[in-house]
């Protein structure tokens, strides 16, 4: 593909990104503005792991979806603001010396680098909590906030995001094919995705069709982001990713490369990219969520 074409075929999302993550970014920078009883070093550190440059991937999808289903997107930024908040702590926990042991993220050092290890772990613990203290102040009417606290619980529970993160924790002593590797990345990776495009439906209130459009879609990007971001671990380099570069080979991890080979690895994202077009055929500015699996395709960050 020509970069022309690249550049005409993802603008749809670009432009809609373009538009909303300055939204997001002063939505998140608000609802840091603790009162007293929040430590001063507390709230430093949560402002600067949740305010880091970065793409709000997830929480645009939770804005698209809203807006795929005929919702105005201001509508679902509490549900947004929550999914990057459950995003952001599972980056500060994961990078933890205990888990992946990060020393660099979104270009900058990791939490536990800059605030100590024990302050790490309660930021974390605090944008978890208050993740949800969000959906149920900031989404109407109360039904539909509690089934997008119920349903983004769910993706960040013990059967979806913290299983997945356990089972990822083992690999390295494991022996695995495809299947159970997939089985971990659609926990870990996959369940937050889907939860985005849901917690965006729901907000709307979607159909059931239009529900399962949306679970389907979020299914097949979160899985291709994540076989893409372990190709990314090979091809890319810690200034573009703003993290560390190839880590999962040195510390003996299974990743889509390993068990498949590169060529395979893509082929596969393509693959569930395109299924995750299909799956979306027929929903309003449903070219805006195709826009946006050809620039997880390609991206390089």
């Amino acid at each position: 593909m020509s970069s022309t074409t690249f550049t005409e075929i993802t603008e749809p999302f670009l432009r809609f990104a373009r538009s909303q993550r300055p939204q997001i970014d002063e939505a998140l920078e608000r609802l840091t503005h603790y009162d007293g009883d929040c430590p001063d070093v507390l709230r430093e550190a949560i402002r600067y792991s949740l305010l880091a440059p970065g793409k709000r991937l997830r929480p645009i999808l939770v804005l698209m979806a809203a807006e795929s289903c005929g919702s105005d997107p201001r509508r679902a930024m509490p549900a947004a603001c929550a999914v990057e908040m459950i995003h952001a702590y599972s980056l500060v926990h994961d990078d933890l010396p205990s888990m992946d042991d990060d020393r660099l993220r979104r270009g900058r050092p990791t939490c536990h680098v800059r605030y100590g290890e024990s302050l790490a772990i309660l930021v974390g613990d605090a944008l978890l909590a208050q993740a949800f203290e969000v959906l149920s102040a900031g989404i109407t009417p109360p039904a539909r906030a509690l089934a997008c606290c119920r349903r983004l619980a769910s993706a960040a529970g013990p059967c979806s995001l913290v299983g997945g993160q356990v089972d990822d924790l083992r690999a390295s002593s494991m022996a695995m094919g495809p299947a159970e590797l997939e089985r971990i990345h659609r926990r870990k990776t996959g369940a937050l995705f889907r939860a985005s495009l849901q917690l965006g439906g729901i907000v709307a209130g979607a159909s059931p069709s239009e529900q399962e459009a949306l679970t389907s879609y979020g299914e097949h990007v979160g899985l291709a982001f994540q076989i893409l971001d372990d190709l990314l671990d090979i091809w890319g380099n810690p200034t573009s990713l703003g993290k560390s570069a190839g880590k999962d080979a040195a510390q003996g991890k299974p990743t889509y490369p390993a068990l498949l080979g590169e060529a395979a690895s893509a082929g596969r994202a393509e693959q569930l990219l395109a299924e995750a077009r299909g799956a979306v055929d027929g929903l309003k500015h449903a070219e805006r969520l195709c826009a946006l699996t050809w620039y997880v395709l390609q991206r390089d960050h």
